[in-house]
């Protein structure tokens, strides 16, 4: 059966008993950067506001933000230190209405399905859980987001070092499964190394030997992107044919690559700063349908807690927004729920055969 995106159902606020709740109310910002006490502090869940007596979604949302009202009756979800005196702040800390705030958590279940049994065994997500549906779901999914929504994909250096899982990458991104890639220095660096060299780290990457002098290939690497002045440049100055990068490249796919304290060099785009990294992140995650975070335990926190649950497009449709969390520690992914980002839906296994059972699945391969 094919893929179909799930119905959302606006609450019902007559049937809350909402009907006679109070208009939320707004708290001006005096300093730049500063907070009005008592602010609501906003969830990943489509979140209404009461307004002159109705009920207005925002059409966007993210963990520990504000909610700003412009002049002409929009609702902005707007980072504190971005605040500029004279905005109006959302204030309010309950979210059941009883403020004029309403966060909706369920506006993707069916109200009329059953909730099953009370019990049952082999709930958590562990290495232990069968995974099967899990693929059949993903691979469905990315069939229709192709060429109706927009897939991000949220990367760790692990790719870089194999040749199957690298060339698996590749050739997501090549057919379009790919609309924009998230990661830091060393994923953009270790693959670069792996055109130029065929190593990553100084490892050949199919059989993973080091080789003579290999701990230069990576800063040689980065050196050989610095004189070109960038990625799409050096790919072409060195004539470079295979890896993730170079997809990009090629089909003209954007990519992020947020920096970190132990970076080397670091290539051309490489973001120093971590607050524009952030935002750049933020950006993404507002055009971001579904989301898959892979062997990066930072950045897919980061990113789970920028994106929010739900999408509006511009006809007013609101869509769920799907985030996957993919690595070998449970306690990686996890740690995403423990943050928060309870939408998330993980899966425990080696991100290497994670994209290649994907990649398969999809006939990429």
């Amino acid at each position: 059966m094919a893929f179909q995106l799930p119905v959302y159902h606006h609450p019902d606020f007559s049937a809350l008993g909402l009907d006679d709740a109070p208009n939320v109310r707004w708290g001006t910002v005096e300093q730049n950067g500063v907070i009005p006490e008592g602010f609501h502090s906003t969830s990943m869940y489509p979140e209404y506001f009461k307004i002159d007596g109705n009920w207005k979604l925002a059409a966007s949302s993210r963990m520990d933000a504000c909610i700003v009202l412009r002049d002409d009756g929009t609702l902005h979800v707007v980072t504190g230190r971005h605040l500029k005196q004279g905005d109006l702040v959302a204030l309010g800390r309950s979210e059941d209405g009883s403020e004029g705030i309403y966060v909706h958590t369920d506006g993707f279940e069916d109200p009329t399905a059953s909730n099953g049994e009370k019990f049952s065994f082999r709930q958590g997500r562990s290495r232990e859980t069968a995974y099967t549906r899990d693929y059949d779901d993903l691979i469905e999914l990315l069939q229709y987001e192709r060429d109706h929504g927009f897939i991000e994909w949220v990367m760790g250096p692990a790719f870089a070092f194999d040749a199957d899982s690298r060339h698996a990458m590749q050739r997501l991104v090549e057919e379009g499964y790919a609309h924009a890639l998230s990661g830091g220095n060393a994923l953009a660096t270790h693959d670069l190394e792996g055109a130029m060299f065929h190593t990553a780290l100084g490892q050949d990457i199919r059989t993973q030997q080091s080789m003579p002098n290999g701990h230069y290939n990576h800063l040689d690497t980065i050196n050989r992107v610095r004189r070109s002045g960038s990625i799409a440049q050096f790919v072409d100055d060195y004539d470079l044919h295979d890896g993730i990068m170079y997809a990009c490249v090629k089909k003209s796919i954007p990519f992020l690559l947020a920096g970190s304290i132990r970076d080397d060099g670091p290539l051309p785009e490489t973001i120093a700063d971590v607050y524009e990294s952030q935002h750049q992140i933020r950006v993404l995650a507002r055009k971001a349908t579904t989301v898959i975070c892979m062997a990066t335990m930072l950045h897919t926190i980061a990113t789970g807690n920028i994106t929010p649950s739900y999408h509006v497009d511009e006809d007013g449709t609101v869509r769920p927004v799907y985030i996957y969390a993919v690595d070998a520690s449970e306690f990686v992914v996890n740690k995403l729920h423990d943050r928060g980002s309870l939408s998330a839906k993980t899966i425990v296994t080696n991100v290497q055969d994670f994209i290649f059972i994907v990649a398969k699945g999809l006939g990429v391969l």
